[in-house]
């Protein structure tokens, strides 16, 4: 595999803005390892960071360039900030950016990266969780399948806790604007499932959670509002809370699902 450090600009967000890259390499001398570069256009796994973090999180925390060594897709790793991967209240338009721009500009500087639907998913863990599901629904022309690992997917409800203790209040106005409009928005991805569930183009679903998770409640309506509306769901509930030692876990389940491979990527 090959492991990008790029700088670049970006125009939506009017400034200097960073991402990571892995790209298929094939190699035949490398101890320890198995890496493969397979004929034609890449997938692209666009993979997002949480609350707390930024684009070298998922390289720090887990053994992601590993798990795709053998699989022959590429996977981009783009810092959001704390932007809830949404067009923000105070300019900042994170949304557009990640949803449209970035996979534009990926291109520009990978042309083997495809851009069929189905080659492209977005996944992501907490705030990323969220912001993939949004992303998946809102951008389902461009990304045929969406993962959510530990993810805010009642984003509503969380508003609403937050609004009763005061905490973090500021920083939700800033992004959502008023605070009282976000259920219903297209902020929203319980309401964004009830909104496309007529569509033709639905992206392919993928959650996991903890039942310790303080987000499992959040994670387990939304399971079911997706189930309801006839979206193809794949979820599951497992034992753990809000840790890196089990999103290492997950993602390569998130893998094996998107790629139907029994591959051990262990």
């Amino acid at each position: 595999m090959a492991l990008l450090h790029v700088n670049f600009f970006s125009d939506v967000l009017g400034m200097c803005v960073n991402m990571d890259v892995i790209l298929p390499q094939q190699t035949n001398g490398q101890i320890g390892m198995e890496s493969t570069a397979k004929k034609g256009k890449y997938k692209t796994l666009y993979l997002l960071h949480g609350m707390s973090d930024d684009h070298t999180i998922w390289q720090r925390r887990t053994s992601i360039e590993r798990y795709v060594s053998q699989l022959g897709i590429a996977v981009v790793m783009p810092t959001t900030h704390l932007g809830f991967y949404t067009d923000t209240a105070y300019g900042m338009r994170y949304y557009t950016y990640i949803a449209e721009e970035l996979p534009r500009i990926c291109r520009e500087f990978f042309p083997q990266m495809s851009d069929k639907r189905e080659d492209n998913l977005v996944a992501g863990l907490s705030m990323g969780g969220y912001g993939a599901w949004k992303i998946g629904l809102r951008a389902c022309d461009s990304f045929g399948a969406a993962a959510s690992l530990s993810g805010a997917l009642d984003i509503g409800g969380s508003i609403e806790r937050n609004l009763k203790t005061k905490e973090n209040s500021p920083l939700f106005t800033g992004i959502f604007g008023d605070l009282n409009a976000v259920a219903g928005s297209d902020n929203d991805v319980l309401a964004l499932l009830k909104k496309n569930a007529k569509k033709k183009k639905k992206p392919r679903l993928f959650a996991r959670c903890g039942t310790e998770d303080f987000l499992y409640e959040d994670n387990v309506k939304a399971w079911a509002e997706a189930k309801k509306l006839g979206y193809d769901l794949t979820c599951k509930e497992t034992a753990g809370d809000h840790q890196w030692k089990y999103w290492d876990e997950w993602i390569q389940a998130v893998l094996q699902w998107w790629l139907d491979t029994d591959l051990d990527l262990k």
